[in-house]
């Protein structure tokens, strides 16, 4: 009669060990001297008094998110570096437009069957993108669990905790009709509806990650694990600046429709003119071969604008230019009316 071990029963420690063995040197490269354990120890452990102080009356803030269905994407075209960019730019954004500075970065990798090169590919993204916008990526973890997830699937999700001083919180309580509404452009579909995309593409139109389509200059699995963008720097541009920001909107899941009434005051709308902005090829290849009506898509995807922004009208040429100065795009693509926290089309 054969033994029975952990291995046999779908989880080999082995493979755990040797993906922690590859990621840790990477991971380490994201850390300051402020961060006191990493990798290894039950708990991340983070000084925070040089940080506390240069802050006068700090809140904490903090985001958890995934990447949804873009990981079966990621799956058909064997590519998940992109993957990683993406979690650490999903959270890091959904605190950045409250004004806080992210900090440290957690994330959670779960897999039917531990293959320790995807995860090292997946980490190498997160390292890339926390590198670049200052954040520490003081752990994470791993977990392999047959029966619970399909053969070949993953569950990436990640945690970001940044830091605000409480008057300078954004929240978009002083939004007032006659405001400016800016927006910072998306690279593609970010991480919003995947899975619309993927019956559109793979099921009503028949095609595969490899498919060229002359439309996108591009493969459909490149168009769709384009990575997502962090706003990070154009913000900090922003507050450097001195632009007075009422109200910052991350278009996220619910698409362009759904997020920007998030941040709007009772008795304000937002009126946006279509055509203000560079559509991508990518959203119309969508909406026609799906035969995908206008709103839906609106209320699905971010449409090529994945932040905007809420500035006093006075203040949106400066907003605009101070974009521009760091070599960035910024469209003035409406304003704010009277209404019932809505965004009207026109």
């Amino acid at each position: 009669m054969a033994k029975t071990d952990y291995k046999s029963s779908g989880v080999d420690i082995d493979a755990g060990n040797e993906a922690v063995n590859r990621i840790g040197p990477l991971v380490k490269t994201t850390f300051g001297p402020e961060v006191l354990t990493g990798l290894g120890s039950f708990g991340s452990m983070v000084e925070l008094g040089p940080t506390l102080k240069n802050y006068t009356n700090p809140v904490l803030i903090q985001s958890i998110d995934g990447v949804g269905t873009k990981v079966s994407v990621a799956k058909m075209a064997g590519k998940y570096y992109n993957l990683g960019i993406d979690v650490v730019s999903a959270t890091t954004n959904d605190i950045l437009v409250h004004g806080a500075s992210p900090v440290t970065f957690l994330d959670y990798i779960a897999n039917e069957k531990l293959d320790p090169a995807v995860v090292e590919e997946i980490v190498s993204g997160m390292v890339e993108n926390c590198r670049e916008n200052g954040i520490a990526l003081v752990g994470g973890e791993t977990a392999e669990m047959p029966s619970t997830y399909l053969a070949g699937e993953h569950d990436i999700v990640g945690c970001v905790t940044g830091l605000v001083d409480k008057d300078k919180i954004i929240n978009g309580a002083d939004i007032s009709v006659g405001d400016a509404v800016i927006a910072l452009p998306s690279s593609g579909l970010h991480t919003n509806g995947f899975s619309l995309a993927r019956k559109v593409f793979f099921e009503v139109a028949k095609m595969t990650t490899e498919t060229y389509v002359d439309e996108l200059g591009e493969t459909v699995g490149d168009a769709l694990l384009r990575p997502h963008l962090n706003y990070r720097k154009p913000i900090d541009a922003w507050i450097a600046g001195g632009v007075k920001i009422k109200g910052l909107s991350h278009i996220t899941g619910g698409g362009f429709l759904e997020n920007i009434p998030r941040i709007l005051p009772e008795g304000t709308s937002v009126e946006v003119e279509k055509g203000t902005w560079p559509g991508l090829p990518v959203f119309s290849v969508i909406a026609d071969a799906g035969e995908v009506e206008e709103m839906e898509m609106f209320r699905t995807f971010n449409m090529g604008i994945g932040l905007v922004a809420v500035v006093p009208e006075a203040e949106a040429e400066k907003a605009l230019e101070t974009i521009r100065s760091i070599g960035g795009s910024a469209y003035r693509i409406g304003s704010v009316i009277e209404g019932d926290r809505k965004v009207l089309l026109k």
